[in-house]
């Protein structure tokens, strides 16, 4: 009898204490720009099926949506926003805030991808790349500023254009040298908070930036190794650290 009741004990505060897990995690805030396709849907689907509350923005409102129907869970907080324009990054600054969440991870994701030669494209490709792919990572930071704080994870999804040039697409590489070179500074600005910044490094991912290029799938990386190694990064204890995390299609760089 003392051993059934002995059980029935530790069976009604396992549950309690299970309860009170997720209620915490879901307390926890992991903000993704560019959630709503490709790598950052991969990353959101997985810091939500592990527990977290993930907030996102995306251009496409329709995008957005159809994110919400597959994933369905109130833990998914979603915003449209053009995070190429400083002040539609500022509103998804202040949604986040407003949430009132502790942010334990913010994950640059957003990024636009333009092949052409530099000295071929219009003047404004290289700016119109910026923008998107350092400016949205630099003003997020930014307007978050106050919510980075000890133990929070910050990546940033470079490229592995971000470690050499491409004579198609050399405004893209520029931003990305740009993108790794403000991660790694801010890596160094924020060792003193005790938050921690991993430059994300993939090669050709299989997302809409390579639709209708006819190689085969094998070829590329899966988003959802990215996430995979993203969240694996993340949960790594307080005293370790991958600053830059490259990951290669396994038959070689396409």
């Amino acid at each position: 009898m003392i051993n059934i009741w002995n059980l029935m004990i530790k069976t009604f505060y396992g549950v309690i204490l299970s309860h009170n897990i997720k209620t915490n995690m879901s307390d926890k805030l992991v903000v993704v720009s560019g959630g709503s396709r490709g790598i950052g849907k991969a990353i959101v689907q997985k810091y939500i099926a592990e527990g977290y509350a993930v907030a996102t923005c995306g251009k496409s409102m329709a995008n957005l949506e159809t994110l919400k129907s597959e994933i369905s869970s109130e833990k998914l907080h979603v915003f449209k926003a053009d995070v190429s324009i400083k002040e539609e990054v500022r509103a998804f600054s202040a949604f986040v805030t407003g949430l009132g969440m502790p942010m334990v991870a913010l994950v640059h994701n957003a990024g636009v991808f333009v092949q052409s030669p530099m000295m071929d494209e219009p003047e404004d490709t290289l700016l119109s790349q910026l923008n998107t792919n350092l400016l949205s990572a630099y003003y997020l930071t930014k307007f978050l500023n106050q919510k980075i704080e000890k133990g929070c994870h910050i990546f940033s999804i470079c490229s592995i254009a971000s470690l050499a040039g491409y004579a198609e697409s050399g405004s893209y590489a520029t931003s990305k040298f740009a993108m790794l070179g403000f991660t790694k500074s801010l890596r160094q600005e924020l060792i003193p908070r005790g938050a921690k910044v991993t430059a994300v490094l993939p090669g050709a991912t299989e997302t809409d930036s390579w639709a209708g290029s006819g190689l085969a799938s094998e070829r590329f990386i899966k988003s959802e190794d990215v996430a995979d190694m993203v969240f694996a990064t993340f949960k790594l204890s307080p005293s370790a650290l991958v600053e830059e995390l490259l990951i290669r299609p396994s038959m070689g760089d396409i």
